[in-house]
């Protein structure tokens, strides 16, 4: 593995390396020293053109465990805001001996194209491009996913037969493309559930199944539903006309009291975060024992590490331990 620019090139042997690599990294973390010596002398790069928390906070906790050096890059403050291009950002990054970066952008595509421009010869890691990609958090859920519902011992196994269920603002979401990409891969059954105005064109082409009606998905009996946050941000000031009003989106999509009770008991809640909580999920379903959300973010760390020791050290397997 050379990038990892989009859940949809993982093949199912790689998924499965990471899910695993993952699991290994994860149990050095309850140690006193968390700090394993894997990346010490590489350097890794966030290169955030986006806002972020959650992901790059997990990227620099992730390296930081790995002994990597760390530069955060933020868009805003840097040369970038004054009209540099990417270009010029990446050969300046590659003027500082960057091993991986690590890039969020708000163009679809600018991670492939940092990939494959030449520009640098780093590892490129996708942490979110426009409304696209975002295979780490595929990988996170998935992870999330394996560890609750295939068994104590999932070791190489992947989530065949698993019945998912993605709920909510499918158009804006890089998040719903890659779990789609990825749960696919690994042998889930997928089914999108979203107003006809929040599903993106083509939709019929991707590997899952497609619904309007969140009660009668809920009835099938799914293993695990994930809500989708409502991205305001990209949309019209006015709501865009993508749905009446909040209140009606919520009634007819959100995931309450009443719809977390028809649940089977093992099922899981997800959600990729921040939540609009009374939008998209309420303070019950958000806060019960079904939630997974807060577990999604610290599995974030291990999957993360995980992938910047697949790629910069290249699997070495004396080095998880």
């Amino acid at each position: 593995m050379e990038h990892l620019l989009s859940a949809g090139d993982l093949s199912r042997t790689d998924a499965v390396r990471i899910l695993d690599t993952a699991a290994e990294l994860a149990a050095t973390q309850g140690r006193e020293i968390k700090k394993l010596p894997t990346l010490r002398g590489r350097t890794v790069v966030n290169l955030f053109f986006e806002d972020s928390t959650r992901t790059r906070i997990s990227f620099e906790t992730a390296a930081k465990r790995l002994s990597a050096d760390v530069i955060n890059f933020a868009a805003k403050g840097s040369s970038v805001s004054k009209g540099e291009s990417l270009k010029d950002t990446a050969l300046t990054l590659q003027a500082m001996g960057a091993d991986a970066v690590v890039i969020r952008h708000h163009a679809s595509g600018a991670p492939h194209l940092l990939a494959s421009s030449g520009w640098l010869q780093a590892a490129v890691v996708n942490a979110g491009d426009g409304t696209h990609q975002h295979p780490t958090q595929a990988l996170l859920d998935a992870y999330t996913l394996r560890r609750h519902l295939v068994g104590p011992q999932p070791l190489g196994q992947d989530l065949a037969g698993l019945r998912v269920a993605i709920v909510g603002d499918v158009l804006h979401s890089r998040v719903a493309r890659s779990n789609v990409d990825l749960l696919h891969t690994l042998g889930a059954r997928v089914t999108l559930v979203a107003p006809p105005t929040l599903l993106p064109v083509g939709v019929e082409t991707w590997p899952c199944e497609v619904s309007y009606h969140l009660d009668e998905v809920l009835a099938q009996g799914l293993d695990a539903v994930m809500m989708l946050r409502v991205q305001r941000e990209r949309m019209s000031s006015a709501g865009g006309g993508f749905f009446p009003s909040p209140l009606e989106y919520s009634r007819r999509y959100g995931l309450d009291a009443r719809r977390l009770a028809a649940l089977p008991s093992h099922a899981v809640v997800l959600h990729p975060g921040p939540m609009n909580r009374g939008l998209e999920i309420s303070a019950t379903a958000a806060d019960s024992s079904r939630s997974v959300i807060v577990e999604q973010v610290a599995n974030g760390v291990a999957v993360r590490m995980a992938v910047l020791y697949l790629l910069l050290a290249g699997g070495r397997r004396e080095d998880v331990s």
